[in-house]
């Protein structure tokens, strides 16, 4: 059986495109060949800065020949519809058989494709891949109507066998696939041919072209390793950069230089990003003292003097753009020291959005959130005010400006240097996390306290000018926002309501919204609002207690009637709090799924008072997914079911509600009384195991139930003969419900 080679050898492919390439040429192609009647035993891809590369290994020598059935037109039929049918199967008059069906005499053909060789399938799809290959960005050369990454300059396709290898012929825009391809491009420059994937990646490698990416980038690292090994130091791990590197090299030669004296003493992270983002080098640190002392470089080739002029090259670029960086730094500093006022100046004239007002109104209203916020955590106010005040200066400072990256990290230095705590210098870095999925979660009380501010802010901000996410738009990052105090609460084991929060921020936000338009009064009153809240908790309770105020004051009060911005404000402000909450609660689905703790689980838990509190949430449906989870809870449900249902139909039938009373005097039979008994030992103890928020013992209680139900379900008929017993027995099952659901909303546990 055949294998293919496919080469695209072109001008340097961009880094970052080089796997994504790989991997559509090896989908493409291969979708094509077997869509086209071929199969085969492997594929792989590879690719170089010059080359993308397929090997299909396996290949059938040709497709299979199909004889197909098909039925065609009645006999009586007119005789343009034969000559169609004719035209279509590609048969004659003479090759039609008549067959007898119970809807009439039909014509019938024998449709026979023959197969194709290999080689004139491949040299029929593999032009039509390269001509529609999805690159992100592509470009035409020449008079070629051709659009490819970058020029292409050659293609390779050969396909071989035991008994010798052929050319695939084809061309695509005057380029004729053959049998030859280039080594490095200073190292062995010249042409040769190849006959088959191993002769190919063997001269490649004599050509100086190391094809496997993965190969390459192992290679990079091991001699990093060993260099700074034998100076006494260590690489510093960047899993992105070596990816990136490995692409811009065929031929990797690494070599390690200095750092000069006069940038030893930058912060480390602003060497390593400095140094990663304009020169692709990797940082070398001291592992005794954690400075950044070296630099790794990657070339493309080897040279007589063993990399010395490249490195001296390298060497005196770095140094201009570190000195760049050492500006910046101290430039920066002396601000810090004297106490960043020019920065937060600066931020009273930078947009946050055009509806949300400037940084600096931000920063002002997540400080006023954190001192609310404080107290539930265990921080201090005032610290909680000055951090957030602090955390976000550094995006005024010059070097966030040039590495943007580096917002938050330069906060904490700047903080620091500017003679604030250690703790409240941490948060200007810990508010930003978690960014993402794996990031760590802040655990100290102050960084806790202002991150859920800037994310509650944010959020609450977006909803109040209705800039919600919408399917998979998100501009704002408000899920990743949600996600984040998400984690921040769970990680932390953090018992916070968070209706409170939301309802004072979305006020803060409609006041600022609605300042410059509102009449007399009216501002003031929402500011009452707010105190309210905080001794409250609720906003609906703190509304109405200032509405009442004005009321009872009488005139030269602001409007409160239909159309008023209070009214306005009174109106929206529960919808909205109740739709972002709907919003953590969706996101908290997504993030327990990956735990395994069914949605429907979550929603019964949703159902349940204390629906914004979402580390009792959890808990609680940590607790009950286990539960549903053994014989147990299992049957328990299905006795809670078909409790419910019995009820719900008597009900609805009778058009009363059995809800009161049931009463063991009336208990006929030793299962009713038994369930009383159960009953009654249940209700007693998992109310103090709630209480407790005990729900694993909550829930091992209510497994006890499970016999007794049972049992009652195949001894006792509920609707009895007498109209006393009937209601006493339909009021028990209210009881066996209404114990039930003290968990959790088990009606919405389907199954």
């Amino acid at each position: 059986m055949p294998d293919l080679l496919l080469e695209l050898f072109s001008e340097e492919i961009p880094a970052r495109m080089q796997a994504r390439a790989a991997d559509d040429l090896k989908r493409l192609a291969t979708d094509a060949l077997v869509e086209a009647g071929l199969t085969y035993a492997s594929a792989g891809a590879f690719s170089t800065p010059r080359r993308l590369v397929l090997t299909v290994e396996g290949l059938t020598e040709a497709s299979p020949t199909l004889r197909e059935e098909r039925r065609g037109p009645r006999d009586d039929a007119p005789e343009k519809a034969l000559e169609g049918f004719l035209r279509a199967t590609g048969t004659t008059r003479d090759a039609l058989e008549l067959r007898e069906e119970k809807k009439g005499r039909f014509y019938v053909a024998q449709v026979v494709t023959e197969g194709r060789p290999a080689a004139t399938i491949i040299a029929e799809a593999i032009p039509q891949v390269i001509r529609n290959f999805p690159w992100p960005k592509s470009m035409r050369w020449g008079a070629g109507a051709l659009r490819w990454v970058r020029p292409l300059h050659r293609i390779v396709c050969v396909l071989s066998a035991e008994d010798g290898a052929e050319i695939v012929p084809f061309e695509v825009d005057w380029i004729v696939a053959g049998n030859r391809t280039e080594g490095h491009r200073f190292m062995a420059p010249e042409p040769f041919s190849v006959s088959s994937f191993a002769d190919y990646e063997t001269k490649l490698k004599r050509a100086f072209v190391v094809l496997s990416a993965e190969e390459r980038a192992a290679h990079i690292w091991e001699d990093a390793g060993n260099l700074a090994f034998a100076a006494g130091l260590e690489p510093v791990e960047d899993k992105g950069l070596l990816a990136e590197v490995s692409g811009l090299v065929e031929w990797p030669v690494v070599l390690m230089g200095r750092i000069g004296t006069a940038f030893l003493d930058l912060p480390p992270e602003v060497l390593q990003t400095s140094m990663r983002e304009h020169q692709k080098f990797f940082s070398v640190r001291n592992p005794k003292t954690g400075r950044i002392e070296r630099f790794i470089t990657v070339a493309n080739r080897e040279t007589a003097d063993h990399g010395a002029t490249i490195l001296a090259g390298n060497e005196k670029v770095l140094s201009a753009r570190l000195s760049d960086a050492r500006f910046f730094w101290e430039n920066d500093l002396r601000i810090a020291r004297d106490g960043m006022g020019p920065w937060a100046d600066q931020l009273r004239n930078v947009t946050f959005h055009a509806r949300l007002g400037t940084q600096a109104e931000r920063i002002d209203r997540i400080a006023r959130l954190a001192r609310e916020i404080a107290p539930v955590l265990g921080a201090k106010p005032d610290d909680a005010d000055r951090a957030a005040r602090i955390a976000k200066l550094d995006l005024s400072s010059e070097m966030v400006f040039e590495f943007p990256e580096l917002q938050g990290l330069m906060g904490r230095y700047y903080a620091e240097a500017a003679g604030f705590p250690a703790e409240i210098a941490a948060v200007a870095q810990d508010h930003y996390a978690p960014l993402g999925p794996s990031d760590a979660v802040p655990d100290a009380p102050l960084s806790v306290t202002v991150a859920l501010a800037d994310k509650i802010d944010t959020l609450t901000g977006f909803w109040a000018i209705d800039e919600k996410p919408t399917g998979s738009k998100d501009p704002y990052a408000l899920r990743r926002a949600a996600l984040g105090v998400i984690r921040i609460l769970l990680s932390n084991g953090l018992r916070v309501n968070l209706d409170r929060f939301i309802d004072s921020q979305l006020v803060k936000h409609k006041i600022a919204l609605n300042r410059a338009e509102a009449k007399e009064g009216e501002i003031a009153a929402l500011e009452d609002v707010l105190e309210e809240i905080a001794d409250h908790g609720v906003f609906g309770a703190a509304f109405e207690t200032v509405m009442e105020a004005i009321r009872k004051n009488g005139k030269d009060q602001p409007q409160t009637g239909e159309g008023s911005l209070l009214r306005s404000v009174g109106d929206l402000v529960p919808d909205l709090s109740t739709d972002l909450l709907a919003f953590f609660h969706d996101r908290l689905k997504v993030y327990l799924k990956g735990e395994g703790v069914r949605h429907d689980v979550i929603d019964a838990c949703l159902a349940m008072p204390g629906h914004d509190d979402l580390s009792l949430i959890v808990m609680r449906a940590r607790a009950l997914g286990g539960f549903l989870g053994t014989e147990d809870g299992e049957n328990l449900l299905q006795g809670y079911k078909r409790a419910a249902n019995i009820l719900a139909q008597a009900e609805a039938a009778d058009g009363v509600e059995y809800r009161y009373g049931a009463d063991v005097k009336f208990a006929e039979t030793d299962e009713e009384r038994a369930l009383f008994a159960a009953l009654e030992r249940a209700e007693g103890a998992i109310g103090p195991a709630l209480e407790a928020e005990d729900f694993a013992a909550a829930m091992t209680e209510m497994a006890h139930l499970r016999g007794p139900i049972d049992a009652f379900f195949e001894a006792v008929k509920v609707n009895a003969d007498s109209q006393i017993v009937r209601r006493n027995r339909l009021n028990l099952l209210h009881r066996i419900v209404e114990t039930c659901t003290r968990i959790a909303d088990l009606g919405r546990i389907e199954g």
